[in-house]
């Protein structure tokens, strides 16, 4: 009879050899002592795991205090509102990166090494973000140069509210409907922007229309006497309010209106005039045009 041979011939020899090597290595393993050195492994990473946590809330605690004292820091310094909500929003940024690159170290992993892949995903996370940095250098160049602060009225991208917020990336601004309205600083610090508040003082104007055979003058000492008796308006010599003749339109007489009051007081006074415009020039014999139509009926013969 032909022996029958265990190896299977189909195999290289090397390979069935390596195969043998293998099995005996694991069966000549100290397996009490790898199942206690992967034991140790495991709680040391649990360990590990469990201070990290606790770093991290106990780090998140600590940055809202250190949060809280930078506030109170420049608030008696008296920061203006805008470099301090700038800055608090920036040191929490930062303090949070710290806290983040401490837990990772207890983790275990090289922070050395983190920070070089993090350097380089900075720059290619910077060329995919570059309208963020944009943003950012947009708040510096707020911060530097000032075109508004917190609290000012401004007209910008098509928004019109006071500043609240003047942040890292972006302004928040309260429209007066109450809605709060985020614009990126990029575009705030290249694009145009109407600050009703940066300056004093500012001019009120009207238009106010009445009828042909009305007496202007008449009408335009009616509207000084309502303008003077208003103490919110500025009724020094080169800043007194003025009443002239604007326009002659096709079925009214267009007197332009001007006076100046505090920036705070602008709607005030525009409001509180109109009303007081509408309700006295009548008594003065002052009428008010407004389309009307005649209608002639004849009968014929």
């Amino acid at each position: 009879m032909t022996p029958i041979s265990l190896i299977d011939t189909t195999q290289p020899t090397d390979t069935v050899a390596a195969t043998k090597h293998t099995f005996a290595d694991l069966a000549n393993l100290d397996w009490p002592n790898v199942v206690q050195q992967l034991t140790s492994s495991a709680i040391d990473f649990v360990l590990k795991l469990v201070v990290a946590a606790i770093v991290f809330y106990a780090g998140k605690l600590i940055v809202r205090k250190l949060h809280r004292l930078i506030s109170r820091l420049l608030e008696a310094r008296e920061a203006e509102p805008s470099l301090r909500t700038f800055i608090l929003s920036l040191a929490k940024i930062v303090m949070m990166f710290v806290l983040i690159i401490v837990v990772i170290g207890i983790l275990g992993i090289e922070t050395s090494s983190f920070l070089a892949l993090f350097a380089s995903a900075g720059v290619a996370i910077g060329m995919a973000l570059s309208g963020t940095l944009q943003n950012f250098a947009g708040g510096v160049l707020i911060l530097l140069l000032k075109p508004y602060k917190v609290g000012d009225f401004i007209e910008a991208q098509g928004y019109a509210g006071t500043v609240r917020e003047i942040q890292i990336f972006h302004t928040i601004i309260s429209t007066g409907d109450n809605k709060s309205i985020l614009i990126p600083n990029g575009p705030l610090s290249t694009g145009s922007i109407n600050n009703a508040s940066r300056e004093m003082t500012r001019r009120v104007d009207w238009t106010v229309s009445i009828s042909y055979g009305d007496d202007v003058q008449k009408a335009r000492q009616a509207i000084l006497n309502i303008l003077n008796s208003d103490e919110r308006v500025i009724k020094t010599e080169s800043l007194a309010p003025v009443v002239f003749l604007g326009k002659l339109n096709d079925s009214s007489i267009d007197l332009t209106v001007r006076a100046w009051t505090e920036s705070a007081n602008y709607w005030g006074v525009f409001h509180d005039t109109n009303e007081r415009i509408y309700n006295e020039l009548p008594t003065h014999g002052i009428n008010f045009p407004y389309p009307h139509v005649e209608v002639v009926m004849s009968k014929e013969a």
